[in-house]
């Protein structure tokens, strides 16, 4: 069906490369049949305004795009978070 789940511990503010703070993120490589090279993205916490403004790698993406890297809070400590390849709203993937 395409659906996944897991259960981790939300990650705390981690350093940049330039010692500036990152916000709370997952990091996502997604592998599939048809997909010749793995996609890397990021999974933010939606009810993390203040940290994700500040990001680093967040205010160098498109403002109309950075949505689709948002986990929404969906219960306490439960999110949301859907992948999308292609289409409306598809996901930010990086060149890594």
């Amino acid at each position: 069906t395409g659906e996944f789940s897991f259960t981790t511990v939300k990650p705390g503010v981690v350093p940049f490369v330039d010692g500036r703070d990152q916000a709370p993120h997952i990091t996502f490589w997604v592998v599939a049949r048809g997909i010749n090279t793995g996609l890397h993205t990021r999974l933010y916490f939606g009810d993390e305004s203040q940290a994700n403004a500040s990001d680093p790698i967040l205010q160098r993406i498109d403002p109309m795009r950075v949505g689709t890297l948002l986990a929404q809070p969906e219960s306490d400590g439960v999110y949301r978070f859907n992948i999308r390849l292609q289409g409306d709203n598809e996901t930010v993937f990086f060149d890594i």
